[in-house]
């Protein structure tokens, strides 16, 4: 086996619990919590990358470098998109984030009222593909949306 493709433990390990700690985060109800998963996960990827790119080399110019020592360019260029995607999922949530804050005074992600239906429907262990919008399933929809609380505890604006 060849001791320049052998991986560095530490970073396996930075990968595992950045990509982990991204998750974690990610599952929460918070915006700014799912924005700090989106950005720890992403560079945990990102590290990964350029752990499976090797051990660097020359530059990939033919020519300049001997082919044997060349360092390969597309993992590089996986992180450099990887990096662009994440800074537009991170510019999104944060004005999802901001827009929260502006209308509800949180950043807290809630159920909306098809959830609520939903869940309705698998506690009465009903059929999922039946036709439940005709028939009435524990309420009305209308007046679900009427008496819908914030769970934070604020006020609910219009």
């Amino acid at each position: 086996m060849d001791p320049d493709m052998t991986p560095n433990i530490l970073l396996a390990v930075v990968v595992a619990v950045l990509v982990a700690a991204g998750v974690y985060l990610m599952l929460e109800r918070s915006l700014t919590r799912i924005i700090i998963g989106i950005i720890l996960a992403s560079n945990g990827i990102n590290v990964l990358f350029l752990i499976a790119g090797g051990a660097a080399g020359g530059p990939p110019i033919v020519g300049q470098t001997d082919a044997a020592e060349m360092s390969d360019p597309l993992p590089q260029a996986l992180v450099l998109t990887a990096i662009v995607i994440t800074l537009g999922i991170t510019a999104f949530v944060l004005a999802m984030a901001y827009r929260s804050w502006q209308l509800n005074r949180h950043d807290e992600v809630q159920d909306d009222l098809e959830d609520r239906r939903i869940a309705r429907i698998a506690a009465a262990n009903g059929a999922i593909f039946a036709d439940d919008d005709s028939g009435d399933v524990g309420g009305d929809l209308d007046e679900d949306a009427a008496v819908a609380r914030d769970e934070t505890g604020g006020v609910r604006r219009r």
